[in-house]
C-alpha cells in the first residue's frame, strides 16, 4: 500500500488561557499567566491551593443544557475542544463519509467530579440514590463515545488512557490509523477536569505539586533551580488528522504536516521519569520521521516543573540530540497553563503547530534563576521570532510511558 502523509486541517482547545485556539495562543505568546487560586472547590485544607483553572467555560454554546447535564466536565471540555476543531477544518460528516472518520481522545483520569458527586450520594442517601448516569458520565472512554454521537463520525472510536502521555498516544495512534488505511480523518487528542478535592489531595500526599501558595504567578516554574512541584490545569485539546489527498481534494486549509511518531517504557518507576525511557522516544519518533537531530528547531518540552522532572528531560534531550540539543530551543508552556495531565499533548501539540506557521517560539514563563542542570536554550520569559520547519513534543506520563510526535512545515 502507498505510504499515506497525514496532515493537520483542524485545531480545537479548550485551556485555562482562552477557550479558542487564537486566545490560547495570543496569551502564551503573551507569556501570560493562569494560575490562581482554586475556585472549584474549597481548597482551605489542601497543602496547595492554587491550580489553573479554566474561566468562563460555557458548554451550551456547543451541546443542548439537558445533555449537558449528562456529561461530566471532561467530557464538555472534549466535546467543546472537537467541535472547534471540526468547524475549523471545514468538513461536513455524513452518511457517505462518516464511516471513515474516527475518533481518539483519551483522558489520564476521567470523571473525578462525578466519582465524587455519586460516591457522597451513595454514602449519605443509599445506593437507589446513586445516578443511572454515574457510570457513562464516569468512564474515559465517553469523551471519544460522546463526540462520535454529536458528530456522526463512525470510523474507529477508542480512548487511550495513559496518564500524561494520553494526548500524544491519542495522535500518534490516530496517525497509525489513517496511514493504515483504517480512516481518512480522526480527531484526535485528550480532555481532562481533576481539579477536584480527591485527585488534588492525591498529588498533595504525593508531593508532586507546588506549594508556592502565596505566588500562584510564579508557581510554575520550569527548569528554574527553585521550581518545588507542578501546578494542575484543566481543559482539552483536539486535532483533525486527514489524509494529504483527502485534505487536497476538499480544498482544506493544512497547517502542517505529522511525519513522526515515537513511545517507550522507562520500566523504571511509577512516578518518576528516566532519562533514557524518555530519550528513546525521541530518537524512535525522529527515526519515523526520516531526519537528524540537525533539522529539528523546537521541542516543547514536557517540562512539568518538577525537581526531578526537568533535569531528567534534559539529560534524554541531549541523549537523543546529540551536539545540537545545545542548538534547539525548548520550551514549556506548563510555566504558563500548568499540566493538563491527559490533555498536554494536544494543546502542546496545538503550540507546536502555531510556532511552525506562525514562527513565533513561545517562552517558557518564571525563569529567575536557572538550574545549571537544566541547561539548554529554555526561551525564558519572552516569545522569540524564529523559523520552524521541525517542532517536536514530549509528553511522559507515571507509569513511564513516554510519547513524543514530530510535526513538520507542510510545503505543498
Amino acid at each position: 500500500m502507498q505510504d499515506r502523509r497525514v496532515v493537520i486541517t483542524g485545531l480545537g482547545a479548550i485551556t485555562p488561557l482562552g477557550n479558542t485556539v487564537d486566545e490560547y495562543w495570543e496569551n502564551v505568546k503573551a507569556c501570560k499567566n493562569a494560575v490562581g487560586y482554586i475556585t472549584h472547590f474549597d481548597a482551605s485544607h489542601h497543602s496547595t491551593k492554587i491550580a489553573a483553572e479554566v474561566k468562563g467555560f460555557d458548554i451550551t454554546k456547543y451541546v443542548d443544557p439537558k445533555l449537558a447535564r449528562r456529561l461530566d466536565m471532561f467530557v464538555q471540555y472534549a466535546v467543546a475542544a472537537a467541535k472547534m476543531a471540526m468547524a475549523d477544518c471545514g468538513l461536513e460528516i455524513n452518511d457517505e463519509n462518516g464511516p471513515r472518520v474516527g475518533c481518539i481522545v483519551g483522558s489520564g483520569i476521567g470523571g473525578v467530579e462525578t466519582w465524587e458527586t455519586q460516591d457522597l450520594n451513595l454514602l449519605t442517601n443509599g445506593p437507589r440514590k446513586v445516578s443511572p448516569f454515574f457510570v457513562p458520565m464516569l468512564i474515559a472512554n465517553m469523551a471519544s463515545g460522546v463526540i462520535a454521537i454529536l458528530t456522526g463520525a463512525k470510523g474507529p472510536n477508542i480512548a487511550v488512557v495513559t496518564a500524561c502521555a494520553t494526548a500524544c498516544h491519542s495522535i500518534g495512534e490516530a496517525w497509525h490509523m489513517i496511514k493504515r488505511d483504517d480512516a481518512d480523518v480522526m480527531m484526535a487528542g485528550g480532555a481532562e477536569a481533576s481539579i477536584r478535592p480527591l485527585s488534588c489531595a492525591g498529588f498533595c500526599s504525593l508531593k508532586a505539586f507546588s506549594t508556592r501558595n502565596d505566588d500562584p504567578d510564579t508557581a510554575s516554574r520550569p527548569y528554574d533551580i527553585d521550581r518545588d512541584g507542578f501546578v494542575m490545569g484543566e481543559g482539552a485539546g483536539v486535532l483533525v488528522l486527514e489524509e494529504l489527498e483527502h485534505a487536497k481534494a476538499r480544498g482544506a486549509k493544512i497547517y502542517a504536516e505529522l511525519v513522526g511518531y515515537g513511545l517507550s517504557a522507562d520500566a523504571y518507576d511509577m512516578v518518576a521519569i528516566n532519562f533514557d525511557g524518555a530519550a528513546r522516544s525521541m530518537k524512535s519518533a525522529l527515526k519515523r520521521a526520516g531526519i537528524t537531530p540537525e533539522q529539528v528547531q523546537y521541542i516543547n518540552t514536557h517540562g512539568t516543573s518538577t525537581p526531578i522532572g526537568d533535569r531528567e528531560e534534559t539529560k534524554a534531550i541531549k541523549m537523543a540530540m546529540g551536539d545540537h540539543a545545545y542548538k534547539l530551543m525548548v520550551s514549556s508552556t506548563k510555566s504558563m497553563i500548568g499540566h493538563l495531565l491527559g490533555a498536554a499533548g494536544a494543546v502542546e501539540s496545538i503550540i507546536c503547530i502555531k510556532a511552525i506557521n506562525e514562527g513565533v517560539i513561545p517562552p517558557t514563563r518564571n525563569v529567575f534563576n536557572q538550574d545549571p542542570e537544566c541547561d539548554l536554550d529554555v526561551v525564558p520569559n519572552e516569545a522569540r521570532e524564529a523559523k520552524v520547519d521541525y517542532a517536536m513534543n514530549n509528553s511522559f506520563g507515571f507509569g513511564g510511558q513516554n510519547g513524543t510526535l514530530v510535526f513538520k512545515r507542510f510545503t505543498g
